[in-house]
């Protein structure tokens, strides 16, 4: 019976070689392709095919033009042929030896749809001799695509979108300054620096403040006083001490008179070589930088206070247009504007949302219960102030993220007629054209989009749709999404990729989906199912989608 069995197999394999020897059908086992199966990969499906023309096969007079064919339900895919010749054909090609045959290996590339998920890769031949043709039977190489890279289009979903922020701020910093002179040597404050702009404009805030304390108030007032550096340190010390105690009683009468109660902080300078140096460096003097530098050379107050005397008394500039200006003292009141209470502002959009500002508006839509309630804050931001982008930007985030992105695409388009270079703008485009399946667009506009808190996020999907696994894994960097497992899985960072699936705050269909394919690549056939239901029970379209997925051809079996 052994004799037998060997007896047929002895006859198959010579008819096999008997028919290759004459270009009759070649044997599968002639070709290998990598990889098997076959890979999309930035909406691309690569293949690289390694043949072998057996002995005595190719004719030394022949020619074969060998094509890929990518056959799926309803419709074929043809890549890039490649053509051989025998020994004694005049041309470029590849020649293969009729007695000893050859190997080759032909690269080829198609563009990926989704029907090819359910596919097989087949070569075509075409033989001839002359006039002669030979009839070589297509042989199958390879099935299906493994299509997990083309997921980022359901994973791009869930992509946080980007959100622009409103300026609100309940409590507004605000500085009024006021400068009081003195005279040289003198401590005592004259009526008439009373009367300067910078006094008068210090008077008015503080009446301001005193007529408006529900949206107004004093935070403290700071007071430094000085004396110009010529004299002696001793004498300088107590000058502008007293002219600081000075100055601060009249902050202290005026504060009383309009029932304000604040810190008054004060502090003084005895010699103000800093305020010196400055106005001589900003000053006309000719000689200015000697000045400075000589000055520059003497480190005790009292030898430099003497050569300040000497330089002012040759130099009537200084005396007259420098020293002057630092016998002063300087105040600084600094008040709060306080904003409306999140109370008032939602009391005010209910009466009368016209007289909220564009920036309160923004902010009420963090106060609001729902989208529902978001988005009718946001239209009537956009009806009130339609020159600013913020609110067409924000109404495409919402539209995007219920699936609308038809409106989503129409709210983008307006905020950016209104401001081509708003970055959240350009990184809501970059969503949509990648959700289109646009890659270049996408480049462009999230070229846009720095400063935007989710441009990362948006590029490391874009990258997925590049190919470049390991770079988006990088701009995701600690994200918890969908699109951040995607990469890590594509990457074959399965332990990571599961570790970032079980962070997502709200898991959907999809999230389930991702942990069936990394059990089925990780051999776990049963928590791959376990996972696949899950998935279907959240979203059943997902059901479709497995039946085909190579991803789960052990278990689909």
């Amino acid at each position: 019976m052994q004799k037998k069995s060997s007896l047929v197999l002895a006859l198959i394999t010579a008819a096999v070689l008997s028919s290759c020897s004459k270009m009759g059908p070649l044997s599968a086992d002639c070709f290998t392709v990598v990889p098997n199966p076959l890979e999309a990969n930035a909406g691309r499906v690569g293949a690289t095919i390694n043949g072998l023309f057996p002995e005595k096969y190719m004719k030394k007079k022949a020619v074969v033009t060998v094509t890929p064919v990518l056959r799926y339900a309803d419709g074929e895919t043809l890549g890039s042929a490649t053509t051989f010749q025998g020994e004694k054909v005049e041309g470029n090609n590849q020649t293969i030896a009729y007695r000893m045959g050859g190997n080759y290996t032909m690269r080829t590339t198609f563009n990926y749809i989704d029907p090819m998920r359910k596919s097989e890769l087949y070569l075509k031949f075409d033989a001839r001799k002359g006039k002669k043709t030979y009839k070589v039977p297509d042989v199958k190489v390879a099935d299906g695509v493994l299509s997990t890279s083309e997921l980022v289009k359901r994973t791009l979903a869930s992509a946080s979108t980007a959100y622009a922020a409103d300026n609100f701020q309940r409590i507004i910093k605000q500085k009024q300054e006021a400068n009081i002179q003195f005279l040289v040597n003198q401590a005592i404050i004259r009526t008439g620096e009373l009367k300067s702009v910078s006094v008068q404009q210090f008077l008015s805030t503080l009446r301001d403040i005193q007529a408006d304390t529900k949206s107004k108030a004093v935070d403290n007032v700071e007071i430094s006083s000085y004396a110009s550096p010529e004299g002696s340190l001793k004498f300088n010390t107590t000058l502008a001490q007293n002219r600081g105690k000075n100055t601060q009683d009249y902050v202290s009468k005026e504060l009383s008179s309009k029932g304000l109660t604040t810190d008054v902080n004060t502090r003084y300078t005895a010699e103000d070589w800093e305020g010196f140096q400055q106005l001589v460096s900003k000053s006309n003097i000719q000689d200015k930088e000697v000045i400075l530098r000589v000055l520059s050379m003497y480190k005790d107050p009292e030898e430099r206070e003497t050569q300040i005397r000497n330089i002012s008394a040759a130099y009537t500039e200084l005396a007259k247009e420098i020293l002057p200006q630092l016998r002063r003292s300087r105040i600084m009141l600094n008040y709060n504007l306080i904003g409306r209470s999140d109370d008032q502002i939602q009391a005010q959009y209910a009466s009368d949302p016209s007289k909220l500002s564009v920036d309160e508006l923004l902010y009420s839509t963090t106060l609001a219960a729902n989208d529902t309630e978001r988005e009718a804050i946001l239209k009537s931001t956009a009806t009130l102030y339609p020159s600013d982008y913020r609110a067409f930007n924000n109404l495409a985030t919402l539209a995007y993220q219920r699936g609308d992105y038809a409106v989503a695409r129409d709210y983008v388009s307006k905020a950016l007629a209104l401001n081509g270079s708003a970055p959240e703008a350009n990184v809501n485009n970059g969503l949509l054209q990648l959700l289109s399946g646009n890659a270049d667009a996408a480049t462009q506009a999230l070229s846009k989009g720095s400063g935007a808190a989710s441009l990362d996020e948006a590029l490391g999907n874009l990258s997925i749709m590049q190919g470049n696994y390991a770079q988006a894994v990088k701009q995701f960097g600690n994200t918890a999404s969908n699109s951040a497992a995607l990469a890590q899985l594509l990457n074959k960072d399965y332990l990571t990729a599961s570790k970032t699936l079980d962070r997502i705050a709200a898991p959907d269909g999809l999230t389930s989906y991702l942990k069936a394919i990394i059990a089925a690549r990780t051999n776990n056939s049963e928590q791959a199912l376990t996972h696949l239901r899950t998935a279907v029970a959240k979203d059943p379209s997902l059901a479709d989608l497995a039946k085909t997925d190579l991803e789960f051809a052990k278990i689909n079996k």
